[in-house]
């Protein structure tokens, strides 16, 4: 019987990492800022934020990555996945609204969320011990 959970978990966690890890770009300035997000940053103090975001971006997503190869971390994986994209999902939807590029951020981590939440399904579901 195939161990379903040992591909699936990890595939989640892969994608996790990797829509969370081209962000950390964002870093490197308002130019890039809005070449991701579609908008302007202007402001110093959102200039920083901003800027910061895209670190603690990137550490999730490397996280994520490395979870993947550690099972004992798949929960935790998985937990922080979910609430990190049902958290950004909730925020964008009650936005008044959003340029073209965060639209298509929005698209991608619903295809994210329904990957993490299928893994956590199965693992749960399966009683697979990490």
């Amino acid at each position: 019987m195939i161990d379903y959970v040992s591909y699936l978990v990890p595939a989640a966690l892969l994608f996790a990492g990797a829509i969370h890890l081209p962000p950390l770009v964002g870093v490197l300035g308002p130019a890039r800022l809005a070449k991701l997000y579609g908008v302007t940053v202007t402001e110093p103090n959102l200039e920083v934020l901003m800027r910061h975001r895209a670190v603690l971006f990137g550490l999730l997503g490397a996280f994520f990555v490395y979870a993947a190869f550690r099972s004992e971390l798949w929960d935790l994986g998985l937990i922080a996945g979910i609430v990190s994209i049902v958290a950004f999902i909730g925020l964008a939807w009650r936005s008044a609204g959003t340029t073209p590029q965060l639209s298509r951020v929005v698209r991608i981590d619903i295809l994210g969320l329904l990957l993490l939440v299928a893994a956590a399904a199965f693992r749960v579901l399966s009683g697979h011990e990490p």
